[in-house]
C-alpha cells in the first residue's frame, strides 16, 4: 500500500503515513480539503458478535424507519443495470441486504436470496417478504453454493469487512461466468470532507476511494462502469452548494436543469457520496 501525504497547516510540508503501521483496531489521518482540517477514522476489525449486535440495532433504528437519500439512489441506479439487462428470470444474490428494503423491487427482475448479519432484523424482514430467502449469518462463512447466480448486489457492505480482497473472491465464486456485480459503498475522500462520527463498538470501517476499489476488483471482475453520485457534505461550500434548501428553490424557479448540473457535475468530479460500480465476471476464465 502506498505511503499516504498529509499536509500539515502550520508549515504546509508533507508527511508520509504509511498505513500498513497503524493500529489494527483503528486509526486517525488527518488532512487538508479546501483549507478545512479533516478526521477520517477507521476500524479495521471487531469481533463477530459486536458486529452482530451493531447491525442490528443499526438497522432497526434506521433502515426498517426510513430509507435515505444515499439509499434510494443506490436502488435507483441498480434497478435500471438491471432493466438494462432485460430479463425476468435472474438468480439474484443480495449480500448485506438489512432489513431487507431492496428485495422486493429485487424480484422484479427474478429469484432474490437476501443475506445479512442481522439475524433479528432478518426475521422480520422475512415476515414482510416470504417470496424472498433470507439466510442469517457472517457471509464469509455461510455456505452457498458456488456458480450460482447471475447477479450480486450488495450495497455498503465492503467498507464493513474485514479482509476485503477475500470479500471480493467469494463474490466472485457465487457468480455464473458472464455474471455481474452491482456494488456500491462509501467514497472514502468524500466523506473524509464530512464530520463522521466515530465506529462505534462492532462497527468495522474501511472506506476505500475509486483506485482501491478498481484495484480490489481487477483480479476477479472486468469492471464495466465506476462512477460516484449522491454528493452531499456537512460541512463547507459543499453543504451549501447540496443543500436540499438550494435545490428545492431551484425547482421552484423552474431552474430544475440548474439543479441536475449542479449535482452531475460534482459526480463526474468524483463528489458523489457512493461509489456504484457494474462489473462482470468472465465468461471464461483465463
Amino acid at each position: 500500500m502506498q505511503p499516504i501525504c498529509v499536509r500539515h497547516l502550520a508549515d504546509c510540508q508533507y508527511t508520509q503515513i504509511n498505513p500498513n503501521v497503524l493500529p489494527k483496531t483503528g486509526g486517525t489521518i488527518l488532512g487538508i480539503v479546501g483549507g478545512a482540517m479533516l478526521r477520517s477514522e477507521q476500524k479495521f476489525s471487531a469481533p463477530l458478535p459486536e458486529q452482530a449486535a451493531f447491525w442490528n440495532q443499526w438497522n432497526a433504528e434506521f433502515r426498517e424507519q426510513m430509507i435515505d437519500r444515499v439509499s434510494i439512489d443506490q436502488g435507483n441506479l441498480v434497478a435500471r443495470w438491471l432493466q438494462q439487462l432485460g430479463r425476468k428470470d435472474l438468480d439474484i444474490l443480495e449480500v448485506g441486504c438489512g432489513a431487507g428494503w431492496l428485495c422486493d423491487r429485487l424480484r422484479t427482475y427474478g429469484a432474490v436470496t437476501a443475506t445479512d448479519l442481522s439475524h433479528e432484523v432478518l426475521k422480520r424482514a422475512a415476515a414482510r417478504s416470504p417470496e424472498v430467502k433470507f439466510v442469517a449469518g457472517d457471509f464469509m462463512l455461510l455456505d452457498f453454493q458456488p456458480q450460482a447466480y447471475d447477479v450480486i448486489v450488495s450495497l455498503e457492505v465492503l467498507s464493513h469487512v474485514a479482509d476485503q480482497p477475500a470479500f471480493i473472491t467469494k463474490l466472485a465464486s457465487l457468480l455464473r461466468p458472464g455474471g455481474y456485480l452491482m456494488l456500491a459503498t462509501q467514497n472514502r475522500p468524500q466523506l473524509e470532507r464530512n464530520d463522521i462520527p466515530r465506529p462505534r463498538p462492532g462497527q468495522i470501517r474501511q472506506w476505500v476511494d475509486r483506485h482501491e476499489l478498481a484495484r480490489l476488483l481487477k483480479s476477479e471482475f472486468d469492471v464495466m462502469q465506476l462512477r460516484s453520485i449522491t454528493p452531499q457534505c456537512n460541512r463547507g461550500i459543499l453543504r451549501v452548494v447540496n443543500s436540499r434548501k438550494l435545490h428545492t428553490q431551484l425547482a421552484n424557479l423552474g431552474l430544475g436543469w440548474a439543479s441536475r448540473l449542479v449535482t452531475s457535475t460534482q459526480e463526474e468530479a468524483w463528489l458523489g457520496w457512493t461509489l456504484m460500480c457494474l462489473a462482470r465476471k468472465p465468461a471464461t476464465q483465463a
